[in-house]
């Protein structure tokens, strides 16, 4: 059955029943108009101003003349002007694409011309790559400053300020047809390979994927919003998707303390705002902690401690349980390509399974499949696969990536583990990082689990190197606390994974580094410490 629309006007109808990333904020504001929705570094914008803002830019770009469909870039630190630019974008049918502002000057001239995007909006901090990057570019017809101050040109582009394309724009709402499935980002994996790949959503992927992650941390509604601390970079899936889109869509108040992370300040921040919501990485969570020692501060108002991209050692949970009083210390997974979380964890897997990933969020279908692409019973290891409305469109310009993701009709993670009879999923390991020693597939994760609890280890990655007679034998690679002597170390590392792991799982070497090369959101690069032990 289909409704008789043929008097309907095709926008009117789109506007009003339109599942539209950019409308969260609209609806939003006009619940809670002075209420603060973002908190950068002291200065306060309301929603009010956030949505008037969106509104105006999202004119201003299409005044450039920009298309809906077309992909602008941003490189841009944290701030409160991402966000603006971003739904600005999806308001205006524009597709969104933060780029990493650490890569270097090659990737990100690969990366846009791959994408092709008609315009770039950064800080003036990084006028000097775009007059390099640009310099070979045939697409990018406008540059968009965010800073006050802008140059007349960048690259021989014109260079307009942001605020300019904000205050010249005509008042009113921004209307324009944009489709459910229509691409609202463009997202460049991390890297963690040889070249990314851009990851498109739709409107309607992320707003589902929002309102799932809203639940599944147990974000406020009503009278009181909740509040989340954000110490992560703006142009990753987590920060942008996971953390701060669902607190604009529940009237929360995102707070920003810069985009290089400080103990000192994240807890100042926490104490200051009354935080409810804090994700942070391992390593984030032990400064925190040492900064908490030498002048404590009121941390009860955190009910979820969410953690993510590497795993927390039990000594370092307890702590953290310890810290954050009134806090759900949980573990957040996923990936871009399922706009994240995927899974997360309960409350009570703190203790009854705190190595797991935890059960499938609600929007999403997990199953694990075996190589023939059979979906496996409960119990089994295979890859796991997901089913869900927030899994991606597809990626960009690369058709045979495309076609082994979407395989069978589960979208294929490259991550291979477990659901138990409860259906929480237990992650083994990437299908590229599974170790073949001596015949026998060994976890990486699951070695590093062991190698972390040994006193002395701040870090570790675990790899294979070639072998004449293992094939691949298992690598230990460390980072040390210092609290333990060098030599010592390696010793205590190898009686301690003999005495835990099978013999074919033991490192067959220790290798200490005085750190691990990695993602901008902390992840290890694998590949990289691969290439370091060759």
């Amino acid at each position: 059955m289909r409704p008789d629309l043929g008097g309907v006007d095709p926008l009117e109808y789109n506007l009003a029943t339109r599942n539209n990333a950019g409308d969260v904020v609209m609806r939003t504001a006009a619940l809670f108009p002075d209420r603060v929705a973002i908190n950068d570094q002291g200065r306060e914008v309301t929603y009010r101003e956030l949505a008037e803002t969106i509104d105006r830019l999202g004119h201003g770009l299409l005044g450039l003349g920009l298309e809906p469909g077309t992909p602008v870039a941003l490189t841009m630190m944290n701030s409160w002007r991402v966000l603006a630019t971003y739904f600005a974008c999806a308001r205006a049918g524009l597709v969104c694409m933060p780029l990493n502002v650490l890569l270097g000057i090659e990737d990100q001239r690969w990366i846009l011309g791959d994408s092709r995007p008609a315009a770039v909006v950064t800080d003036a901090a990084f006028r000097g790559m775009h007059e390099q990057v640009l310099a070979t570019d045939e697409h990018v017809r406008h540059v968009v400053v965010s800073d006050d101050d802008s140059p007349e040109t960048i690259a021989g582009r014109p260079a307009h300020s942001w605020q300019g394309l904000v205050d010249a724009a005509p008042e009113g709402p921004l209307e324009v047809q944009i489709e459910d499935r229509d691409s609202v980002q463009c997202l460049y994996t991390s890297g963690t390979t040889s070249r990314p790949k851009g990851v498109l959503v739709s409107h309607g992927s992320l707003v589902t994927a929002l309102l799932s992650n809203a639940l599944a941390t147990r974000m406020s509604w009503g009278s009181s919003g909740s509040s989340m601390l954000v110490v992560l970079p703006m142009f990753h899936v987590t920060a942008l998707n996971t953390l701060c889109m669902p607190i604009l869509l529940t009237g929360g108040t995102v707070v920003l303390v810069g985009m290089t992370f400080d103990a000192a300040t994240s807890l100042d921040a926490i104490e200051r705002h009354r935080v409810t919501h804090a994700m942070m990485l391992p390593m984030m969570y032990r400064a925190c902690l040492a900064e908490q020692e030498q002048r404590p501060r009121e941390l009860s108002s955190v009910t979820t401690a969410i953690y993510a991209m590497a795993p927390m050692p039990d000594d370092l949970l307890d702590a953290v349980d310890e810290a954050f009083v009134n806090a759900a210390v949980v573990l957040g997974s996923g990936q871009t390509e399922v706009v994240p979380a995927t899974v997360m964890q309960w409350p009570e897997h703190r203790h009854t399974a705190a190595d797991s990933w935890g059960p499938q969020v609600p929007s999403v279908m997990t199953r694990t499949m075996a190589t023939s692409g059979e979906l496996l019973p409960l119990g089994e290891t295979g890859e796991i696969v997901y089913r869900a409305p927030n899994v991606c469109t597809g990626y960009w310009n690369n058709p045979a990536a495309n076609e082994a993701a979407f395989a069978g009709g589960w979208f294929h993670s490259g991550d291979v583990g477990h659901l138990d009879e409860e259906g929480v999923v237990w992650f083994t390991d990437r299908l590229k990082d599974i170790i073949k020693s001596g015949g026998e597939n060994v976890s990486s994760v699951q070695v590093e689990s062991v190698v972390l609890g040994t006193p002395g280890v701040a870090e570790c990655s675990v790899v294979g190197v070639p072998h004449e007679h293992w094939g691949e034998a298992v690598c230990a690679v460390v980072v040390p606390d210092g609290s333990v002597p060098e030599e010592r170390l390696e010793r205590e590392i190898i009686a301690r994974a003999k005495d835990v792991l099978a013999g074919y799982q033991v490192p067959k070497e220790v290798r200490v580094v005085e750190e691990m090369p990695k993602t901008a959101t902390g992840k290890i690069q694998k590949h990289t410490v691969r290439e370091l032990l060759r």
